[in-house]
């Protein structure tokens, strides 16, 4: 496994260090979608779900905070990330 193989111990390593979230779940949805593209077979690593609230979202669009959030695991979906549901609030809204 590489360095920047996605796990979701990784992932959350990396928002945390990234984005210094106030709150912060990284779950593995891998296995619910077994057979569907960018599936590798294993039932880990492809299909993530990210629920964060970070000040640095403040005054930001949705779109923003997405863009944030893929911008702090871009090698991640360079080495399988495949599919990356985002939650993405302002500690206010959390």
């Amino acid at each position: 496994m590489t360095s920047n193989a996605p796990t979701a111990e990784r992932l959350h390593q990396r928002l945390q260090m990234v984005l210094t979230p106030v709150a912060l779940e990284v779950i593995d949805e891998s296995c619910q979608h077994h057979g569907h593209a960018g599936a590798n077979g294993t039932g880990f690593g492809t299909h993530f779900r990210v629920r964060i609230a970070s000040h640095l979202f403040t005054g930001k669009s949705r779109v923003a905070r997405h863009q944030l959030v893929y911008d702090a695991l871009q090698d991640f979906l360079a080495n399988g990330l495949h599919a990356l549901a985002i939650e993405a609030d302002t500690p206010a809204s959390a």
